[in-house]
């Protein structure tokens, strides 16, 4: 049986430096693809952090951020279907 790789299907992108380490993002994430990161922002907050892969794009992270335009959720276009 050949199992292929199924592509994640969005991506997310935090600007770490308007993070204030609430962890809202991370506790909506149905998926659990965020954590809170070790290190420190330039403001003293452990910020929220994408694991690199998995992502949904379903954006349930950005609607709990409190902070605008703190997190992005880039949708990935659909791999061609095979005939």
């Amino acid at each position: 049986m050949n199992v292929e790789r199924i592509e994640d299907r969005g991506r997310v992108e935090i600007l770490e430096d308007q993070c204030k380490g609430c962890g809202l993002c991370v506790a909506a994430c149905p998926v659990q693809v965020l954590v809170m990161a070790e290190y420190l922002n330039s403001y003293g907050y452990h910020p929220a952090r994408y694991v690199g892969r998995g992502c949904t794009g379903c954006g349930v992270c950005y609607y709990a951020c409190p902070e605008p335009a703190a997190i992005t959720v880039y949708l990935r276009e659909a791999a061609a279907v095979r005939a």
